[in-house]
C-alpha cells in the first residue's frame, strides 16, 4: 500500500519530524521463523526506508488528530546502515487505507506474540528434555561406577583369601 514515511528528529532544535519518503508499505513474513517485518522502500530509487521486526510491544496511535496517519515506535530500525530506534509516521492517501493498514499491523503483531509463546513453549520442553538425559546419563554413570566399586570389593577380598 502506498505511504508516505516520516521520522521524528529531535537532534533539531525545535525537534520535528522529517519526511524519510514515499513508496509502497509491506509487511513481510519469514518462512520458517514465523517473524514479521515492516518493509518500505521510496519510489524511484527503491531505497530502503525502513525496515524493521514487529514486535508486540509496538502500539500504532493516531497521529494529532488526523483519521489517516499512525506514530509507532521501533528499537532497532535497519533503514540506515546501523540499527537504531526510531519514531515513526506514516500518512496515508485516504483513511480507509490507513485503517486497513491497521488492522493488518494488529493481525502481524498478534502473530508474533502467538509464535512467541510457540517458541518459549518449545524452549522449555527442550529445555527439560535435556534436563531429564542429563539425569538420565547421571543415573547411569553412577549405576557404572557402584559396579565398578562392586567389583574392586570382590577382587580385594578374593585377594584377602588368597
Amino acid at each position: 500500500m502506498r505511504a508516505k514515511l516520516y521520522r521524528f528528529s529531535s537532534d533539531n532544535d525545535p525537534p520535528e519530524w522529517k519526511e524519510r519518503g514515499t513508496g509502497d508499505v509491506k509487511l513481510l513474513k519469514h518462512k520458517e521463523k514465523g517473524t514479521i517485518r515492516l518493509l518500505m522502500r521510496r519510489d524511484r530509487t527503491l531505497k530502503i526506508c525502513a525496515n524493521h521486526q514487529i514486535t508486540t510491544m509496538m502500539e500504532l496511535k493516531p497521529n494529532a488528530g488526523s483519521d489517516r496517519a499512525w506514530v509507532w515506535n521501533t528499537l532497532a530500525d535497519f533503514a540506515d546502515e546501523s540499527p537504531k530506534p526510531e519514531l515513526l509516521a506514516i500518512r496515508f492517501l485516504n483513511a480507509e487505507n490507513a485503517q486497513k493498514f491497521k488492522v493488518k499491523f494488529d493481525e502481524c503483531k498478534e502473530e508474533v506474540r502467538k509464535s512467541t509463546e510457540e517458541d518459549s513453549d518449545d524452549e522449555t520442553t527442550k529445555k527439560v528434555a535435556e534436563k531429564l538425559e542429563e539425569l538420565s546419563v547421571k543415573e547411569d554413570k553412577t549405576v557404572e561406577e557402584k559396579d565398578q566399586v562392586e567389583e574392586k570389593k570382590e577382587g580385594v577380598k578374593a585377594e584377602e583369601k588368597k
